[in-house]
């Protein structure tokens, strides 16, 4: 057995082969995976990994795994003493990187209730009723534009262009504008993935990361000014004008929300879709349940895929000072904790068979929107929405759809993110406007 750092002395390493920052860790089966968090929830919840460079390399730092669901909400719900001013991300960005591609989610108190607030305005209930019909509307062009065809690549051309285009239409972001900002998005979210970024070198990745955030601040700059000279009525409208300096987004800070948003899109929204629908590819008893009753099944259908798939893997906090605790375990200042939400949500502790997808569990209280407190994700209504308008254009339009051969998943221990992924139907005509 192989000793391991724990904060009462050394322990034995009951999960050999398990590390969770290596990222060839995130290539294996899904099954495995999700066997080898298993072993960690029963045997070493609270296990100190090494981290690992792109390249594989081991680095100096380390981090404690929080695996059970108990410790990641108690986390969540203590920002004072789990801090996420200091990354969120297993590894260490520049301070400069870490805020810019962070926003708010890297923020603590003051600077990240000054700027919740700020954004919060484009996801009030009104506002976001007011958008359920554009998402239907969206959902049914994106879907009938490839009605026809028989077989797609279902995450670029369905998956991932829903949640896109709805973020750029809630902006008022131009459609031309379009796949640029999805090849950006995907280096930004994809940079340890050679599809993305081919160069994987920690100068090629830096590199590639600065390159397309340049260019989305310099677009979103110049439309923060547009807005600023002749106001619209959309969302970088609503952030950028009217009110006192401390109640609008400077275009720096609108740039790295916009940066967020359509992470978070892609992040949760996009794999989401695509994870929801090889689960009822490779659930057909589960999948005819809610085909049967679409509306009546709708709501604990998206809560369930967004548990099984859990997109966001884990977010880290940094300890605040010496002697917190957490359970009968003390922390020093500076140690990193990661929770791994993929991990909560398969708990047996709370969830009854947690590796069965069944679209009507109930309760769900799932971690995959994050954890109750201050960091609970801003755009999960929205992303509720976008889900269960992309099922129900697809089950309408599309209704035998289904997904072939095996994915291709992204390499990455932030995001359980699909690539690619191809799916068959039967070929119907494009669909008209609904009466």
């Amino acid at each position: 057995m192989t000793p391991i750092r724990t904060d009462a002395g050394v322990g034995t390493d009951t999960a050999a082969g398990i590390e969770l920052d290596d990222l060839d860790f995130w290539t294996r089966p899904a099954a495995d995976v999700d066997a080898a968090f298993r072993t960690l929830r029963e045997n070493d919840p609270r296990r100190f990994f090494r981290e690992y460079d792109l390249q594989g390399n081991p680095r100096e730092q380390g981090f404690y795994a929080l695996t059970r669901y108990e410790d990641v909400v108690a986390v969540s719900r203590r920002p004072d003493d789990f801090v996420s001013g200091e990354g969120v991300n297993i590894f260490d960005n520049p301070p400069d990187l870490r805020e810019f591609f962070g926003s708010i989610i890297s923020m603590d108190d003051p600077r990240h209730a000054r700027l919740r607030r700020i954004v919060s305005r484009g996801f009030s209930p009104r506002m976001l009723g007011n958008l359920s019909g554009r998402i239907e509307e969206t959902a049914r062009e994106i879907i009938s534009s490839v009605a026809e065809r028989g077989e797609i690549d279902f995450v670029t051309e369905v998956a991932a262009l829903l949640p896109l285009r709805i973020v750029n239409d809630l902006m008022g972001i131009p459609r031309s504008e379009e796949q640029f900002i999805f090849e950006a998005t995907n280096v930004v979210l994809g940079a340890s993935d050679p599809e993305y970024v081919a160069d994987q070198s920690p100068r090629g990745v830096a590199t590639a990361l600065s390159g397309k955030a340049n260019e989305l601040a310099e677009l979103l700059r110049q439309l923060a000014e547009v807005r600023i000279a002749d106001p619209q009525t959309d969302l970088i409208t609503s952030l950028v004008v009217g009110g006192s300096r401390e109640e609008v987004l400077t275009p720096q800070e609108l740039a790295s929300f916009f940066i967020l948003l359509v992470g978070a899109s892609n992040e949760t929204t996009r794999n989401a879709i695509a994870h929801g629908l090889r689960l009822l590819t490779e659930h057909p008893a589960e999948r005819a349940r809610w085909q049967a009753d679409f509306e009546g099944v709708a709501a604990t259908a998206v809560e369930e895929i967004v548990r099984y798939s859990s997109p966001v893997l884990h977010m880290r906090r940094t300890v605040a000072a010496d002697g917190v605790r957490l359970g009968e375990q003390e922390f020093r200042q500076g140690d990193k904790v990661v929770m791994w939400h993929c991990s909560a949500n398969r708990d047996a502790a709370v969830f009854e068979d947690p590796d069965r997808f069944d679209v009507t569990r109930s309760p769900n209280p799932h971690v995959g929107f994050g954890g109750p407190g201050p960091h609970f994700c801003l755009g999960a209504h929205l992303a509720r929405l976008e889900v269960t308008s992309a099922f129900r254009e697809l089950f309408r339009l599309l209704p035998d759809i289904r997904a072939v051969g095996e994915p291709q998943p992204l390499r990455s221990n932030f995001v359980r993110g699909l690539k690619h992924l191809r799916a068959e139907f039967t070929p119907t005509r494009p669909a008209g406007p609904r009466n």
